[in-house]
């Protein structure tokens, strides 16, 4: 195996096998159809949050915290100490919570560098202007490649997989790996790759990346949106049940027919429904666009930008 990081990672997996199991709780928002995920080590009773939810109402412009008090009352339930808030990208279809959690928790907000980017991106895209940094400085911790870090005693690797964005990210935990947005239940395929900064072939290549870890693997998912036919929400899977079953990029899907899919495909897809507003939180790591002279916090509609 000549990547050093998926070597790593694949150490870190095969060690957690042999060790107390971390305790993942999941929170489902069937609103924005996003898996939060709570990832805890028994021994240390240290946790880390995964990718949460600010409620949301597009028609009144008003935010809420359903979403984010479920996770917090079982954080205080369980009698956690959350060490990370970890982001997986600058997400399009739901706002982030990280900013409400961390002052009603505590933990280390992080994402990975490439945030620059999107924040470059989409900086130009709602003209932000000179008062909106593009140096990732709304987050503690930007990860770049390869990053250890630790949840209480259980190891973790910070690996980067673009394609979907530039941003992307997947935080292998133990034997656990939390992946995003890249791919989805194995009836339901891999993310869209049409976004400003997102490509089909590096896409492609970050997927099996992540494939070539050990098939134990457990992968949790950001979303599900119940591939027809299937009744249930589902949100986790593994390498070997995507590798054998993934209805795009199963083993035998070569990259160019992938990125002919995957193009084909996302030109028949509209755009999420928050993309707007969420990108523009999003970008700032959960907080809101500072107020203008009156006092009030806007977000902007961009016309025919995307």
């Amino acid at each position: 195996m000549a990547d050093p990081q998926i070597r790593e990672a694949t150490r870190i997996v095969e060690a957690a096998s042999n060790a107390r199991p971390a305790v993942i709780r999941s929170f489902f928002d069937e609103d924005t159809f996003t898996v939060t995920h709570v990832i805890s080590d028994p021994a240390t009773a240290k946790a880390a949050i995964i990718d949460s939810v600010l409620d949301f109402d597009p028609a009144s412009g008003r935010t809420s915290f359903a979403s984010a008090d479920k996770v917090i009352d079982y954080i205080r339930s369980e009698g956690l100490e959350v060490e990370w808030l970890l982001e997986t990208h600058a997400h399009a279809d739901h706002l982030s919570a990280a900013p409400y959690l961390q002052e009603k928790l505590g933990g280390t907000l992080a994402i990975g560098r490439h945030i620059l980017t999107v924040q470059e991106v989409f900086g130009k895209i709602f003209n932000e202007g000179t008062r909106f940094a593009r140096d990732g400085s709304q987050f503690d911790r930007l990860f770049d490649d390869g990053d250890r870090f630790r949840v209480g005693s259980i190891e973790a690797i910070a690996l980067h997989v673009p394609g979907h964005t530039p941003a992307d990210m997947t935080y292998v935990i133990g034997d656990a790996a939390f992946i995003g947005d890249t791919l989805f239940m194995p009836d339901y395929g891999t993310a869209r790759a049409d976004f400003p900064g997102g490509d089909a072939r590096t896409l492609y290549r970050s997927i099996c990346r992540l494939l070539s870890l050990p098939d134990q693997t457990g992968l949790h998912l950001c979303h599900d949106y119940k591939a027809p036919g299937r009744d249930t929400y589902a949100w986790e899977t593994s390498v070997g049940e995507e590798r054998e079953h993934n209805v795009h990029v199963r083993d035998g899907v070569s990259e160019d027919q992938f990125v002919a899919m995957r193009e084909a495909r996302d030109a028949t897809l509209g755009m999420p429904r928050l993309i707007l507003p969420s990108i523009q939180v999003n970008m700032r790591g959960g907080h809101l666009p500072e107020p203008e002279d009156n006092g009030m916090r806007y977000l902007k509609l961009p016309i025919n930008a995307l």
